[in-house]
């Protein structure tokens, strides 16, 4: 399976900080909600918006395992043996 944000218009979001991808999805399902879009333009935002948010659960997933090893490091060096 090919990683959406990586093909076609979507080339762009490995470039996206965290809240850079979250602000423009969350403005591609303000579109979508408001039902003003054409059926072809649906579809184009729908899939830009599923590779934001894959793009946002990399950072965050990144995010959380930085924290984890940060947390363990912390308690090794304070924890006495």
């Amino acid at each position: 399976m090919t990683d959406p944000s990586s093909t076609g218009t979507n080339h762009d979001i490995a470039d996206l900080s965290y809240e850079a991808a979250r602000d423009e999805l969350v403005r591609i399902v303000a579109q979508l909600e408001g039902g003003q879009v054409i059926l072809e333009e649906s579809m184009r935002l729908w899939q830009r918006g599923e590779a934001l948010a894959n793009h946002c659960e990399g950072w965050l997933a990144r995010a959380e395992t930085a924290v984890g090893e940060a947390t363990r490091t912390e308690s090794s060096t304070t924890d006495p043996v």
